[in-house]
């Protein structure tokens, strides 16, 4: 026996190291490595306050979901995953806690079991929920998202960051909705489910357990399918009202959360979006809500019983002394067949009353739902139709001032072309009489000056003729005069000679 709680320690001891839970500092962007699991590595906008705290969580070597952690309400504000599948429901749970939250200057790095942390954490539960906090209560560690850390799904381990207060009741409802729509809604219609992101998360309301872990008033879960042609979507469940899982926008589900936040990086891709997957999707979502009607119906069903025969057993007059005899029993023995087949009866007639309101509340959802299709439908193409016809209403004054505009461009180019025209007609014999008018006078102009231009061409004639005559005859004095002179010298000479 000695030997085999050994063994089993030694398991539930490894099975813990081979859990981490960093916590991310604040001087880190994001979750660091855990990165991944956030659409486009980028974690929702708008969630983070100074009692927030980011961890990491690892298994087995690997990086498994991210956390953000309030150490306020003690319960996480959300988780996020990528490719993830929910547990088996009857998995062994092993719940462990993350000592840096409470001792930042602890060096166990890894999730402990709660036993181990007494002795080797300072002020263990001073900021997070403890398993110790859920004992003798009506809540249960209930996590956003049943997902199994370790590789062995019969022993599954989960951290009490990733938890929070939940009624049984609800905590299987949440655990079913997410199975039914992991298996029929989304995984399905995001290719093999490897780029499907989801965030689920919780919203605490004012009530607290033993006055220290706060009660989600609602838990959430967003998801993001990120391939061509993909989609975004939200769900909602509150945990008093009982009701059915909600399907909402991703948008309006924002609008619900604390300070608005964006959960997913340019709203998962909007404009990309296909919205006959969401339309299926939606399908498979109304099925997976008519469902858990049908099991809440049913649910309702036993208390009602047990409550009928609290009743009688209530109205029935106290047993006298006398019935411990033999005739009592005998009465009771005979009468017991009666009551139990009444009560058959009984249950047999309220079980085909509520199927049969539930069936005509179906039929009637169904013939409610094609009517709304068909006057959306009708509604649709009315307006559309009306639209088309005023845009063209609307038009037809503008286009007719185009066309008026043109025809009159057209009718001034015209008048131009004949104006061109005329002018150019009438250009021609215009120049001509001008010509032929002014000739004349430019004859007569010129008569005065041709004979004043042949008087001058005349009198340079002569006075040319008269300086040539002059020239002619001083230069033939001159010679002749220049001829005596030297004739004259000589004689003069050879006469001194002779002398």
């Amino acid at each position: 026996m000695g030997a085999a709680c050994w063994l089993v320690l030694g398991s539930l001891v490894t099975l813990a190291g081979l859990l981490e839970g960093r916590i991310v500092g604040e001087e880190e962007a994001g979750f660091g490595e855990c990165n991944k699991f956030f659409y486009a590595e980028t974690p929702p906008a708008g969630l983070a306050a100074d009692s927030h705290v980011k961890i990491c969580q690892r298994s087995e070597g690997a990086e498994r979901f991210a956390t953000l952690y309030s150490t306020q309400d003690r319960i996480p504000v959300y988780s996020a995953f990528r490719a993830a599948r929910p547990g088996a429901g009857g998995a062994e749970q092993r719940w462990l806690v993350e000592p840096q939250i409470d001792d930042p200057n602890s060096n166990i790095e890894e999730v402990i079991n709660e036993a181990d942390a007494i002795t080797s954490v300072n002020n263990l539960g001073s900021k997070q929920a403890l398993n110790t906090d859920y004992l003798d209560s009506d809540y249960q560690r209930g996590q956003l998202y049943p997902f199994p850390l370790s590789s062995d799904f019969q022993m599954a381990t989960f951290t009490l960051t990733n938890a929070a207060p939940m009624t049984p009741s609800f905590r299987e409802r949440w655990y079913m909705n997410l199975n039914s729509l992991m298996d029929r809604a989304l995984a399905p219609h995001c290719g093999n489910g490897e780029d499907l992101y989801i965030i689920t998360g919780a919203v605490p309301s004012e009530h607290k357990v033993k006055d220290k872990v706060k009660i989600p008033e609602f838990v959430w879960l967003a998801a993001c399918c990120a391939i061509p042609g993909g989609w975004a979507m939200g769900f909602v469940k509150h945990t008093q009202d009982g009701g059915v899982i909600e399907d909402v926008m991703v948008k309006d589900l924002e609008k619900l959360l604390p300070s608005n936040p964006q959960l997913f990086h340019n709203n998962c891709g909007e404009t990309e979006q296909d919205t006959e997957k969401m339309k299926k999707i939606l399908e498979m979502v109304n099925q997976v809500q008519d469902e858990e009607r049908g099991v809440q119906s049913k649910a309702s069903a036993i208390p009602l019983s047990s409550t009928r025969n609290k009743r009688s057993a209530l109205l029935s007059p106290e047993a006298p002394e006398e019935s411990s005899s033999l005739l009592g029993k005998l009465m009771g023995i005979i009468a017991t067949p009666f009551i139990k087949l009444f009560q058959l009866l009984c249950y047999l007639v309220v079980g085909i009353l509520k199927y049969g309101v539930y069936f005509l509340w179906y039929i009637t959802k169904q013939v409610i739902n094609g009517i709304e299709s068909c006057l959306y439908r009708l509604g649709s193409a009315t307006v559309s139709y009306f639209m088309a016809i005023g845009e063209e209403l609307v038009s037809i004054p503008w286009k007719v001032l185009k066309v008026t505009v043109k025809i009159i461009r057209a009718i001034l180019r015209i008048l131009c072309c004949l104006l061109k025209a005329v002018c150019r007609v009438l250009g021609i014999p215009v120049r001509v009489i001008v010509d032929v008018a002014t000739f004349p006078v430019y004859t007569m102009g010129a008569i005065p000056i041709v004979c004043k231009d042949i008087a001058m061409g005349l009198g340079g004639t002569v006075s040319l003729l008269f300086d040539t005559a002059f020239g002619t005859v001083s230069g033939l004095f001159q010679v002749v005069f220049g001829i005596c002179k030297r004739i004259s010298y000589r004689v003069t000479f050879d006469n001194s000679a002779e002398l």
